[in-house]
């Protein structure tokens, strides 16, 4: 078979030569003439300079010795059924010698390991070559093979491929180390951040909460998603959802130290827009140059209603029970480290039988459309979520088509307020008297305490340490506080809850009263009898003081 009619350029052999001072030498890689160098005539010569002699013609140059010097792969097939005409020695060395004139599917495995087969059909149908990148057969190497037509130039048309590979397995090598590292550092990423986020969230009496986060899919490094939710006392529950801007172990590292100072300022029972402000001032102060955004919420069951603060954050959606989706909007402030910002409270209803969703701006934000429209096909989807709250978080992952591969990282805190009939609500009651002073508020206090606990059917032994925190409350209130006071009962079907409320703002503390003191000792009994204690102030002015008791059984 004559290699000299064929025509097909070699991939990489395209290297310009160098000149060389031996005016026979031929170029190695292009079937270029070489110029020769110039000889010197003496002046005297009165001849007409001889013209350059041409180098040699392509035709005097042996195709297969060309192909049998190259260093990487070649073989030449002919044919439908890809029959070898020819290997050279680099692909005798890496795949052993191949018998000529039988099929490839049969002589050589290696090209159905490359899948160089199927590309092989496809090169002869359309004469067109074509490249696969960096394949891996089974003894461990990879190549980049180029498949291009030839044409034969036998009488009846025949046409073959030349098979030219390029081992790259350096190459692969050290791009599956460099993926390898990457999703180690994923991982330690991920793991660091699933450590630093609640493992099992605080339940409390009058909510039912379930939280999911999901990391971005394995192109996408992990983020600074956040939630928690914390129980403040006396009933209070504070919602948290976070989110600091950036990826990797640094994000999740600031995050850790965000989520613990905002556990630490809730239980200063703060107002949401006070957290914030102090978080504010934390936030720059661990690393001024990442931004957090942050929503803050508290529920008191006596009020109704979620009293929040929002440093940049996507607003909190509120579904009612008939479906009615509202969006808390105002106030809401720049994001946690930007500082010079005054932070403030608003409020938003949740009524009995309404759902809250906190979340974070990977559940609603697209790069094909404005985060606006996310949060309203939120909205759709929330109005018609129905079920616990876990089975709502999956229900609105799923409505926001968010998947394992999503590009970001998603955190969504689910928050309902259940409407309570029959038995249920029959462990769940509310009862509050309004002192107004002077000697007899004290045993008017102790004969309320002492007539509602018994028709809860309280045991005698509850009722007892209730009636006397009751009564160490409100005589320390009368002593220390101003009007208007008030003392307040609440049963859960876990705690009973007692509390009272007046007009100074001074916080009372624990002491150690002397033997010869005759007054300190009122908080310190409280303390000791019951399961825990507390105090805040109250928006209005004021304070509240409150203790619980943990409920038999």
């Amino acid at each position: 078979m004559n290699f000299t009619r064929w025509s097909a350029r070699l991939p990489g052999t395209q290297r310009r030569a160098a000149a060389r001072d031996d005016q026979s030498s031929v170029p190695a890689a292009r079937a270029e003439s070489v110029r020769p160098k110039a000889v010197a005539v003496p002046p005297d010569d009165t001849s007409e300079s001889s013209a350059p002699e041409p180098g040699p013609s392509l035709d005097a140059l042996s195709a297969r010795e060309l192909l049998g010097r190259l260093p990487a792969p070649v073989a030449l097939l002919h044919g439908p059924e890809h029959r070898v005409t020819y290997v050279n020695a680099a692909y005798t060395s890496a795949f052993g010698p191949r018998p000529c004139g039988a099929p490839a599917a049969e002589a050589m495995p290696e090209l159905d390991e490359l899948s160089l087969l199927p590309l092989m059909d496809q090169v002869l149908r359309s004469g067109t070559p074509r490249t696969v990148k960096s394949r891996k057969v089974r003894a461990g190497s990879s190549y980049t093979v180029t498949c291009t037509p030839v044409a034969t130039g036998g009488p009846d048309g025949e046409t073959g491929v030349l098979v030219y590979a390029t081992d790259v397995t350096d190459h692969a090598e050290a791009a599956e180390r460099l993926r390898a590292s990457e999703r180690r550092h994923r991982e330690t990423a991920v793991t660091l951040q699933r450590s630093l986020l609640p493992q099992d969230l605080e339940q409390p009496d009058d909510l039912r909460i379930a939280a999911t986060y999901q990391p971005g899919g394995t192109d996408a490094a992990v983020g600074g998603d956040w939630y928690d939710v914390i129980t403040l006392g006396a009933g209070r529950t504070a919602l948290v959802i976070g989110d600091v801007m950036g990826r990797g172990v640094r994000a999740a590292a600031v995050m850790g130290q965000l989520r613990t100072a905002v556990r630490a300022y809730a239980r200063l029972d703060l107002p949401p827009h006070e957290v914030l402000q102090l978080l504010d001032v934390l936030a720059a102060e661990i690393d001024a140059s990442q931004i957090a955004t942050c929503a803050y919420a508290v529920h008191d069951p006596n009020e109704g209603h979620l009293v929040y603060a929002s440093a940049g954050h996507l607003p909190i959606l509120v579904c009612d029970e008939d479906g009615t989706v509202h969006r808390a909007e105002d106030p809401t402030g720049p994001p946690l480290g930007t500082g010079g910002w005054v932070h403030t409270s608003g409020t938003i209803p949740l009524p009995p039988g309404s759902t809250a969703v906190l979340y974070t701006d990977g559940l609603v934000e697209r790069r094909s459309e404005d985060i606006d429209e996310g949060v309203a096909s939120l909205e759709r989807a929330l109005s018609g979520a129905k079920g616990s709250p876990q089975v709502v978080c999956d229900r609105l992952i799923r409505s926001l088509g968010v998947t394992a591969e999503h590009d970001d990282d998603v955190a969504v805190l689910v928050v309902q307020h259940p409407a309570r009939t029959g038995t249920s609500a029959e462990l769940f009651h509310n009862a509050s008297l309004e002192l107004l002073g002077g000697v007899e508020a004290a045993p008017r206090a102790r004969a309320f305490a002492t007539g509602v606990l018994a028709s809860w059917r309280f045991p005698v032994e509850l009722c007892d340490l209730g009636v006397l925190a009751a009564s160490e409350l409100v005589a320390n209130s009368l002593q220390h506080g101003t009007p208007p006071m008030r003392l307040g009962l609440r049963r859960t079907d876990r705690r009973l809850i007692i509390e009272v409320t007046d007009g100074d703002d001074h916080l009372p503390r624990r002491r150690r009263a002397d033997p010869a003191d005759e007054a300190g000792r009122g908080i310190s009994i409280v303390a000791t009898i019951a399961s825990s204690w507390g105090s805040r102030r109250t928006p209005g002015g004021g304070k509240a003081v409150w203790c619980e008791f943990a409920l038999p059984g």
